[in-house]
């Protein structure tokens, strides 16, 4: 059976968009890649990162794997494009949450679905709006569009324009 999955990448270090792009290619390998938001630039979240702005992008994928099968997958690919986890919320090549996994609700050691902050964070909201602007998150019982319009994250989200 088919799962709808949403996806957040992003990253601050090296080539952005190059490793945005790579990791897409890898994630449509492994699921069926229905869509994808514009790639956003955001200023740092967490106040740990110090390597500039991140590139983030939101994905929407169909895939036959559970929870757990898809989190082994995009730790794969993360350490692939050389992610390396050294402090949280740090500098990182690439990094790849699940959003949401269908309507489900997960709340393990490793993976909590959806996302813990997603409804804290405008640089997945914005993008997350652009393609599912009615999605409703099972636990809030709101609509995307909705949780942005709440979010108090002041971060500047633009839409990348990559230079020439």
């Amino acid at each position: 059976m088919q799962t709808e999955v949403v996806l957040g990448i992003g990253g601050n270090k090296g080539d952005r968009a190059g490793f945005l792009q790579k990791a897409m290619e890898a994630l449509s390998q492994q699921a069926r890649l229905i869509g994808y938001s514009q790639i956003y630039e955001t200023e740092v979240w967490g106040g740990v990162a110090t390597a500039g702005n991140f590139l983030n992008q939101v994905l929407l994928l169909h895939t036959q794997m559970d929870p757990m099968g898809l989190l082994e997958v995009i730790q794969g690919i993360e350490e692939q494009l050389g992610r390396t986890r050294e402090q949280h919320w740090g500098d990182r090549t690439i990094d790849i949450d699940i959003l949401y996994f269908g309507d489900q609700v997960w709340d393990s050691p490793t993976l909590i679905i959806p996302h813990p902050y997603l409804a804290q964070r405008s640089f997945v909201l914005q993008p997350l709006a652009e393609i599912l602007p009615k999605k409703i998150h099972p636990i809030l019982g709101k609509t995307t569009l909705e949780l942005l319009a709440e979010c108090t994250d002041q971060g500047q989200v633009s839409v990348w324009k990559q230079a020439n």
